[in-house]
């Protein structure tokens, strides 16, 4: 759903104003993204259920989606709190058979890897100091006493840089969605 973020934004900010098409076009989407994702972990006779009452949440909860946050890891947060639930009613425990193991790592990896090349990608559009700061403390976790003693900057300016570098990436962001 990486790819989609864009679009999946502009639609939930679409129907939150009120368009009913683009909320339309969101759900259906969705549907289809969820239906596989509750496949692989429940089975298809399991995952429609499951599609159902996620979209039912999302409904209900649409008012609570902050607009300047990322909207699939909003509905990945519902969907896995769905799928929990589930788990918890039929009182199953998630397993995989070890003849499965080096499939489920290496899908894991692979999506790993996605995120890691988008967010570089990401950080490639700011200047390579800024790039940096959000590196350091937000993928490292440094904190901002450690940062400012790498850089030598104070604490107060890596503050500052840290959050004008998001900023900056937000308003890029919101650029190419304008831009589609």
């Amino acid at each position: 759903m990486i790819a989609e973020e864009g679009q999946y934004r502009a639609w939930m900010i679409a129907a939150l104003a009120g368009d009913s098409g683009a909320y339309q076009a969101l759900l259906s989407a969705l549907a289809r993204h969820l239906r596989a994702y509750y496949a692989r972990r429940v089975g298809p006779a399991d995952a429609e259920d499951l599609v159902q009452e996620t979209l039912i949440a999302i409904h209900t909860r649409r008012a609570t989606y902050d607009t300047s946050q990322p909207f699939t890891a909003w509905v990945y947060g519902i969907a896995r709190y769905k799928l929990i639930d589930e788990f918890r009613r039929a009182k199953k425990r998630a397993s995989v058979s070890l003849d499965d193991a080096p499939e489920l790592f290496a899908h894991d990896e692979a999506e790993a890897a996605s995120a890691k090349r988008d967010v570089e990608k990401l950080l490639g559009r700011l200047p390579a100091a800024r790039a940096a700061l959000v590196r350091a403390a937000k993928i490292e976790g440094l904190s901002t006493r450690e940062l400012s003693a790498r850089t030598g900057l104070s604490e107060s300016a890596v503050k500052v840089g840290v959050h004008r570098a998001l900023k900056s990436l937000s308003g890029k962001l919101g650029e190419d969605d304008e831009d589609r």
